[in-house]
């Protein structure tokens, strides 16, 4: 919170002085109303006052709105989307991976790969544009902007998933066919069980646990990436609000955004380490081998 509020600080101006048709009494009325004619360790004081107290503050440009009020109106529409693009990136991601390392060396294998390098190098923000030129302007099939129904959601979804979807397959591909080719694996085929019982029983527990590693930053991609997309897509979440905050120069709303989407990330960093021990119950077994050794 406080390297933001310095940050955003340093930079010269504030949000009315850009407009132009603005009388000086006015400006600083307006300067003297928010209190943005004090020096920058009474702002600072006054402002760690109010967030101590879970006052964010008002919005300087959308008059009649406060930060609390935002964030409760663009968090539900932001964790839709996130949701739908964490499904989508974690299950396409999973299956193709998995596919690609059963058949590898044909041409499914061959085709994950590609489909992964262009994932990864397409950024989210052109895969959206392309979505809606062919997807909504040309097919349409989808509607272009906005967020009214459940299929104003997909397109905006799959470009927030096409980067994690492509890191997932490639990610899964590595970790089952390291999987694969282990000794308990041969065993296990070897004893007679049938290859679905193998790969998804004894191979796709193993495998997906440096998926699980990535959930964290997948999380915060998701959660990065939404400013771009609602932006694009015209989404009234938080992202588009932190966006045009930004851009206004609306330093109560950005600092009250920025401190919000940082507790969203530390609370889903801290549940994601408990999940990976209930998976994976050998961290424990390290950690107290490691405290016996100290």
């Amino acid at each position: 919170m406080s390297a933001t509020f310095f940050l955003m600080k340093a930079i010269p101006g504030d949000p009315f002085s850009s407009d132009q048709n603005m009388s000086k009494e006015v400006l600083q009325s307006l300067q003297s109303h928010y209190g943005l004619d004090k020096s920058l360790t009474y702002q600072y004081f006054k402002y760690l006052k109010g967030f101590l107290s879970f006052d964010l503050g008002p919005s300087l440009i959308y008059e009649g709105r406060d930060v609390l009020e935002i964030i409760k109106d663009g968090l539900p529409i932001t964790m839709i989307l996130g949701f739908e693009s964490l499904v989508i990136s974690i299950t396409l991601g999973l299956i193709l991976g998995s596919l690609a390392a059963i058949k590898k060396g044909k041409w499914q294998s061959s085709f994950v790969t590609i489909f992964a390098i262009i994932g990864v190098s397409v950024p989210n923000f052109l895969f959206a544009s392309l979505l809606q030129y062919f997807f909504a302007m040309k097919l349409h099939l989808f509607p272009i902007a906005r967020f009214e129904s459940f299929m104003h959601s997909i397109l905006p979804a799959l470009a927030l998933a096409a980067l994690p979807t492509a890191y997932i397959a490639r990610l899964m591909k590595a970790s089952m066919t390291e999987v694969l080719s282990k000794d308990y694996i041969k065993t296990a085929k070897a004893k007679g069980l049938n290859s679905f019982a193998v790969i998804f029983k004894h191979g796709f527990k193993n495998a997906i646990l440096p998926v699980v590693s990535y959930l964290g930053p997948l999380t915060a991609h998701v959660l990065t990436g939404s400013f771009v997309i609602e932006k694009i897509f015209s989404i009234p979440g938080i992202g588009m609000w932190l966006v045009s905050s930004i851009s206004a120069r609306d330093y109560p709303v950005i600092i009250g955004l920025s401190v919000f989407y940082s507790f969203i990330l530390i609370t889903i960093m801290f549940f994601l380490d408990i999940i990976y021990k209930l998976i994976d119950p050998r961290i424990d077994i390290e950690n107290a081998n490691r405290q016996r050794i100290r």
